[in-house]
């Protein structure tokens, strides 16, 4: 069985009387880890896994910089987990976990893990006006990021390399346009780009009749071409 490490208070009542000791077995500390590690964007499920070295009554979440804990747990036995379904700015932080057990008072308390502060970025959403345009003409792309200042990639599902590249502008936007569209240029189109430091952000995949998932989907079909705009916010 496993070990228990001691914590033993002695008060001597009295001078020579011996003293009483109360020993009750020390509390070890727990563990806390977060999935996905790396690479949280903005809209992610976040989750922090407390990993307790024995079973708690108790096991609480803390951020720093709040005076009460941000939840809590009862009745624990190896991990308690505490998710964040849709991150956003206010998420990042430190953040700590601490149980206690019913046979003390004593409270546990993990070393700190960080939700960082940076790459909470965002990724693409869409907007897709109502327009449509002739085979043979120009559609125009634009994606912009307020803060970033990164270039953007343009890509077509199927093909592994971007289809065009470029700097935004002093306001963060850069246009691709496409000339002359044929119906060879159908498909489902998606913007990136990659903040200094950091991994590639694109606009999930998705339904191809899905505009809400950030892609852009041409459709050349009957003289027409719809044409979607990327927002990185």
């Amino acid at each position: 069985c496993a070990t228990r490490v001691l914590h033993c208070a002695c008060v001597s009542i009295a001078h020579p009387m011996p003293a009483w000791c109360h020993c009750i077995p020390k509390v070890p500390r727990p563990s806390l880890s977060r999935h996905p590690s790396q690479g949280v964007s903005l809209g992610d499920t976040v989750t922090l896994h407390c990993h307790l070295p024995q079973s708690a009554a108790w096991v609480w979440l803390y951020k720093k910089g709040r005076r009460t804990y941000s939840n809590y747990k009862n009745k624990v036995q190896d991990t308690a987990e505490f998710s964040f379904m849709s991150t956003n700015r206010e998420h990042a932080g430190i953040y700590w976990c601490q149980y206690q057990v019913p046979w003390s008072s004593e409270e546990s308390k993990s070393d700190p893990v960080e939700l960082d502060r940076v790459p909470l970025l965002s990724l693409p959403s869409c907007r897709s006006p109502e327009e449509c345009v002739e085979t043979g003409t120009n559609v125009t792309i634009q994606c912009w990021n307020k803060k970033y200042g990164a270039a953007f990639l343009l890509h077509k599902d199927g093909c592994s390399a971007p289809t065009q590249r470029q700097d935004p502008d002093v306001v963060g936007t850069a246009t691709f346009t496409m000339i002359g569209v044929t119906p060879a240029d159908s498909g489902t189109y998606r913007c990136s780009y990659r903040p200094k430091g950091y991994p590639f952000l694109s606009s999930p995949l998705g339904s191809a009749a899905d505009s809400s998932h950030g892609n852009l989907v041409v459709a050349v079909a009957g003289g027409c071409t719809a044409a979607f705009v990327f927002i990185l916010v």
